[in-house]
């Protein structure tokens, strides 16, 4: 069986990710694939449980970025590793992207660092053992860090992300934008500002641009 397409969904708070997932997973069910939902931080027993302490305990940005890629390798073995093997879709909401616009970009911390950890965490793994895990395609939806601001306003309780302030989110949107260039194609930019059946539709079609809505289930 041919290993199944890894997509990964990226943005700031606000961007509305999150509320396309199930979209994308319905238009690729429709399609005749078997799909897995899954999150970051999160995805597995262990994983949900750091990522409770990630929003809501106070830490130091080293911790932040341990928690966060111990996270990720628990979840890359148990979780999305298995899937592809089977020829799921997986899609993820975030992935290791996030950690460089979040914890780079926001944060400060050193992007070389987050390489090596990065490589650590993702190596090693089947059904790719020699080469890095990466999502085959990423769909960044970018949105201005004042309108996420707005969109967020009043919807829930913050978390320790939430309440950054908004030239935090400002910080991350331009760490995303560094990443995208740097990502060889992986990532396409949605215009996440549009309304929302015109985010859908570019989502749609960034999938539909790689075959994998056509019907035919499989990598």
């Amino acid at each position: 069986m041919m290993r199944g397409p890894f997509i990964s969904l990226e943005g700031i708070d606000g961007a509305g990710k999150s509320s396309h997932l199930a979209a994308l997973a319905d238009a690729l069910r429709a399609a005749g694939r078997s799909v897995l939902l899954t999150r970051e931080p999160g995805g597995t027993p262990l994983a949900e449980k750091l990522r409770q302490l990630l929003l809501h305990e106070r830490m130091d940005v080293l911790t932040e970025v341990l928690l966060v890629f111990a996270a990720r390798r628990d979840h890359i073995v148990q979780v999305i590793a298995p899937a592809l093997a089977r020829g799921d879709v997986v899609l993820c909401d975030r992935f290791t992207d996030a950690s460089f616009a979040y914890q780079g970009a926001g944060r400060g911390f050193d992007r070389e660092e987050l390489s090596k950890l990065e490589l650590l965490a993702q190596t090693g793994i089947a059904p790719e053992p020699d080469s890095m895990l990466q999502p085959d395609l990423t769909l960044w939806f970018d949105l201005p860090a004042e309108l996420a601001a707005e969109r967020l306003a009043g919807v829930r309780a913050p978390d320790r992300f939430e309440t950054e302030p908004q030239a935090f989110f400002a910080r991350v949107a331009r760490g995303y934008a560094e990443r995208a260039a740097q990502s060889g194609g992986r990532m396409v930019r949605i215009d996440a500002a549009q309304q929302r059946e015109q985010v859908a539709a570019q989502m749609l079609a960034a999938v539909a641009a790689r075959g994998w809505l056509e019907g035919a289930r499989g990598g």
